[in-house]
Parts: structure tokens; C-alpha cells; sequence
């Protein structure tokens, strides 16, 4: 109940001193095709040019191979120690390369290295062959969980984003991607801050030059095409707060690294983000009428992170709606209210809020206590 103390302090000291606004400026004015900037925690979208325009991804797409293959694992599909047959197709495999050799046996967590890192066309192919015994079926893999996670704009027709005209994504449909892939695969994420990797004798740096200029950097991924532009998902954390900015359409690779950035630093200097209530906290208890009880206690369904302008956060209140009458029985994990967070009186976010336990209905007596009340009521 942090932030309800936070409210009663400030109806204390309101009427004493009234707090200095802080000014937010424009953001910065970037050359690229497409970009956001999104905290990870919160789901808030702090900046944005044309995010839902549908752009080709280059190797952008690697991000989407990475979360197959790591949800592969996961389920105990796939193993980092299998043995995967390099194909000729994965060899010949033009672009970027992790330089694989057709017929050779190649470790898989040697090719997820390869891929992340080196971003391998020929590492790209040889997992998506191994996963899913053809590109093309991997590709329609892809799909399946882009649909999932709710990338309704992209669409994906092969592993590596070399060029093809079916080939396409968003900067908010990416921006989504990473975020999922940074929530629900940390380890395999991990990968993504390692600066350098060799293979076969060859040594090859990560192609995200962010690494080396922010220590706060420790992802994801750059791409780029001659139809695309140079691209970069990258994402940071500086005391606690994680961003995540998409770059898509710059005109080189030192501007995708300048721009990213650029909006990430404006991102983290203007807005801070703040966890106000877990799963299972106590946020109001309700009247339950033809009970044995009396109340029914309610919580929010999942953590509830709030992002807003630096400076703001005593100006933070919480009201609670609840339905006027709750009749037992109620299941567990029913709505029953709403949560609302307001800031200088404008609703930033409203929540469900559901019972946190079963309430059975009562005997006889209880049931027929409260139809008298209710009655004269």
C-alpha cells in the first residue's frame, strides 16, 4: 500500500508548498524511416514516429529466429548440445556469415552465438532447418507466435530478413518482439551483450556498436539492406528502468547508433518508472452479500508498473471502483472492480481488479438475513 501513503502525505504537505512542474521538451529530431522508445516494465510508449508503418526488417528478422529457437528450448524440443547437419542451402546462404561448412556437424549453442552475434545467415538457416526441417516451415513458425504476441503487421517468409517483398514488420511490432523475448527467454537474451565471438578461427565483434559506447546497452539486434536501411532494436537499463528503442531506415550505421541513442537517453533524463502494486497485494476489500462472510478481498491479475515524467510521482492517486453488489457465490480470479491511477486528475491507467479468493454462499440464515436487508434497502 506504498502509494496510498504516498497520497496522505501529500494531502498533509499540499496545502503547504505546491511543487515546482517539471518541464518535459520535445524529443529529439532523428533521421530514420520509423522509431519508439518503450519502457519494458510499464508497456508505455514514451516516443514514436510512425511506428505501425510496415517496413522491410533486414536482420531485425533474427530477433523473431532467436525467440523460435529459444522457446524450442524451453519445451525441451531442442537441446544447446544437439548436433546440427549443415545443409548446403545454410551454406550457400548469402550475407552475413558465421562461415559453416556444408555436411559438418556444428553445436547449436555455437549457432545461436552465431546468430545473435555474428548475425549468421548460414547459422540462421541451419537452426530453422533443424527446428523445423525447412526454412519455410520455420517460417510459418514465425508467424504463429508473431500472431501470438500480437505483431498483427508483420509477416515473415524466411530466418535471416534478406530481401523479399512478403517480408515486412513494424517498429511497434518489433518493439513487442523484444520485449517478449527480454520477459520470457532472460537467459537466452543474455547472449546479446556479448561483444565478440569466434568460430572456425574467425573472430567476428557484435554488430551493435552500442555495446562498446554504453555500458547501460546489453542488446539486441542491427540490421540492414540496401531496401531497408540500417536498422537497430536496442535496449538498456539505467537504476532499474529498462527501455527498449527501435531504430528502422537510417542512412548509416553510425546514425542508428546515434539516434538510438539519442531517443534512449531522452527516454531515461524525462520519465521514470515505478512498480506500485505486486500480484496478491491487498487493494480493497468489498461488502459480499448472502455470505458467511462479510468482505471479499480484491488484487490486481498481474504487477501493475506505471511510467510518467520525471518528478511526478507524489502527484500519483489510486481510486478503487467496486461493483455495488457482490452476491456469493463468487470464484476466485473474478472482476469485481477497477483500479485507476490518476495523475493531476487524468486517468494514466485503469486495471481490473479481481477477488483473490472463493467466497461459497451461505446458509440459510445468511442468505436470508441479507434478502431482508436488501430489501428494505
Amino acid at each position: 500500500m506504498k502509494l496510498l501513503k504516498v497520497i496522505f502525505f501529500l494531502i498533509v504537505v499540499s496545502l503547504q508548498v505546491e511543487a515546482e512542474e517539471i518541464l518535459i521538451p520535445a524529443p529529439p529530431v532523428i533521421k530514420a524511416s520509423s522509431y519508439v522508445v518503450m519502457d519494458f516494465d510499464s508497456g508505455k510508449i514514451l516516443l514514436e514516429k510512425s511506428m505501425g508503418k510496415k517496413l522491410a526488417p533486414a536482420s531485425l528478422t533474427k530477433i523473431m529466429t532467436v525467440y523460435v529457437v529459444a522457446h524450442e528450448l524451453a519445451n525441451g524440443r531442442i537441446s544447446l548440445k544437439d548436433e546440427v547437419i549443415v545443409s548446403e542451402k545454410a551454406w550457400r546462404t548469402e550475407g552475413s556469415r558465421m562461415f559453416i561448412e556444408v555436411g559438418k556437424k556444428i553445436k547449436l549453442d555455437d549457432l545461436l552465438h552465431g546468430v545473435i552475434i555474428q548475425s549468421g545467415n548460414d547459422a540462421s538457416v541451419a537452426l530453422a532447418e533443424h527446428v523445423s526441417g525447412t526454412e519455410d516451415v520455420f517460417a510459418d513458425l514465425m508467424n504463429k507466435h508473431a500472431e501470438k504476441l500480437g505483431m498483427g503487421n508483420s509477416n515473415f517468409v524466411n530466418s535471416t530478413g534478406l530481401p523479399n517483398s512478403e517480408n515486412y514488420t513494424t517498429a511497434n511490432d518489433m518493439v513487442r518482439l523484444a520485449q517478449a523475448l527480454i520477459r520470457d527467454y532472460p537467459e537466452v537474451y543474455s547472449l546479446h551483450k556479448i561483444k565478440e565471438y569466434t568460430f572456425n578461427g574467425i573472430k567476428q565483434n557484435n554488430r551493435n556498436t552500442l555495446l562498446w559506447r554504453d555500458n547501460s546497452v546489453d542488446g539486441i539486434k542491427t540490421g540492414h539492406t540496401k531496401e531497408a536501411g540500417y536498422c537497430l532494436v536496442a535496449s538498456a537499463v539505467r537504476d532499474g528502468m529498462r527501455l527498449i528503442s527501435v531504430v528502422m531506415g537510417a542512412d548509416g550505421k553510425s546514425s542508428r547508433a546515434k539516434n538510438s541513442q539519442a531517443i534512449l537517453g531522452y527516454g531515461f533524463r524525462f520519465f521514470e518508472t515505478h512498480k506500485l502494486y505486486s500480484v496478491g497485494d491487498l487493494i480493497a476489500s468489498a461488502k459480499i452479500w448472502k455470505a458467511a462472510i462479510d468482505n471479499i478481498n480484491l488484487s490486481i491479475n498481474e504487477d501493475l508498473y506505471i511510467t510518467i515524467p520525471r518528478g511526478e510521482y507524489e502527484k500519483l492517486e489510486s481510486i478503487v471502483k467496486v461493483e455495488k453488489l457482490i452476491m456469493a457465490p463468487v470464484s476466485q480470479g473474478n472482476q469485481k472492480g477497477v483500479l485507476n491511477i490518476m495523475l493531476k486528475g487524468n486517468n494514466i491507467k485503469s486495471v481490473p481488479l479481481s477477488t483473490l479468493n472463493s467466497v461459497a454462499e451461505g446458509d440459510i440464515f445468511d442468505r436470508l438475513k441479507d434478502e431482508i436487508y436488501l430489501l428494505f434497502e
